[in-house]
């Protein structure tokens, strides 16, 4: 069956020319945004219930401009002042420099990964004499716990910010030819809103093993997996596969 809509379970993207809009323009298909889950942030004195003292802490582990935006927020409401040395362990650059939203970055010690955790936690190994706080969701990987107490590394996490599912009522009688998975949660969102859901014509894409997973274990048939070699991001391959699905 030939492609002509396509829902995007995630926000529509910032940026004038993302790689969307031009896969839409080229391939004559509709693309449609709309995030199925979001962000909400824990109150205070949850934090607080989850005995975390902002006092006993001498570094932050952030894996995302999320945590950053959740961690300031935390302190301000607590009314704790971040102290000039305190250290920041950013997964990416691009977590790092968002800081600069908060704190005058040159004049703090920030350390930055590569991009992925491992990359970071070979860092931290070489500060285990800090204790340090890492802000996160109420979903966090398995394997990043395990890392960081593999290490050996003196660290609490802190839940500052839950992932919500999104009301998806106004979906309710529309249909798309593909849908556009990124995370476990967007699964798990799908089937909550719509509990009889059946897939039938439409076509599911996903992305990273953990949402294949859970995309078949909710009885969901994965017709474009995402990364491959040939297709390393998301619009590669829903480009890919709209050429071959439209020929016919």
């Amino acid at each position: 069956m030939k492609v002509k809509t396509i829902l995007v379970s995630q926000p529509v993207p910032k940026t004038e020319n993302s790689p969307y809009q031009e896969l839409s323009d080229k391939q004559k298909v509709k693309i449609d945004f709309v995030p199925f889950i979001h962000v909400e942030g824990v109150e205070a004195k949850e934090v607080r219930a989850q005995k975390i003292d902002l006092n006993n802490y001498t570094a932050i582990i952030l894996n995302s401009r999320t945590a950053v935006n959740h961690f300031f927020r935390i302190a301000e409401e607590m009314r704790f002042t971040v102290p000039d040395e305190m250290k920041y362990f950013c997964q990416s650059e691009a977590v790092a420099y968002y800081l600069q939203k908060y704190v005058v970055y040159r004049k703090r010690k920030i350390y930055v990964g590569k991009r992925t955790f491992p990359e970071l936690i070979k860092i931290i190994k070489k500060y285990k004499d800090e204790k340090f706080l890492f802000p996160t969701s109420d979903k966090l990987k398995e394997n990043i716990p395990e890392a960081l107490n593999n290490a050996s590394i003196n660290w609490d996490r802190g839940i500052f910010y839950k992932t919500v599912v999104s009301d998806l009522s106004d979906l309710e009688n529309v249909f798309y030819d593909i849908l556009v998975f990124f995370s476990p949660s967007g699964i798990d969102s799908l089937f909550k809103n719509f509990p009889n859901f059946k897939q039938n014509n439409t076509r599911i894409a996903v992305f990273g093993n953990s949402t294949v997973e859970a995309a078949t274990k909710a009885g969901l048939k994965c017709n474009i997996k995402v990364p491959t070699p040939e297709t390393p991001s998301m619009t590669m391959a829903l480009k890919k596969y709209i050429v071959e699905a439209n020929k016919r």
